[in-house]
């Protein structure tokens, strides 16, 4: 698939950082992970879940952080295989889309 293939993170470790330049996105395989935007945590994502496509979709920096909360298994899509995705699975785009729209929409909530 183009993926860079499966990562380990320790609990706690930090996977990605709010700020900082994306090249990868990720989809947990085993545990969980946490997604905080300064400090705050505004969401988890456990196996099955992706994150981190933001900043493949309009290539900016980090929108968010994410930290191993418990020993993790994650795949490593780069920018590459991502769009490859987009353009062979409609049901990825649809569900990356219903995603980013749910997002969109706990971020105005919250913003109120």
């Amino acid at each position: 698939m183009g993926s860079q293939g499966p990562v380990r993170y320790d609990a706690g470790k930090m996977i990605m950082q709010e700020g900082t330049a994306g090249a990868l996105m990720y989809v947990v395989l085993e545990g969980r992970v946490a997604i905080s935007i300064k400090g705050g945590i505004v969401g988890r994502a456990g196996p099955g879940g992706v994150f981190g496509e933001m900043a493949l979709v309009d290539q900016s920096v980090r929108a968010a952080t994410a930290t191993a909360e418990t020993d993790c298994s994650l795949l490593a899509i780069n920018r590459n295989a991502f769009l490859q995705l987009v353009k062979t699975s409609p049901a990825f785009g649809a569900s990356l889309l219903a995603g980013l729209a749910e997002r969109a929409k706990d971020m105005a909530v919250r913003n109120k």
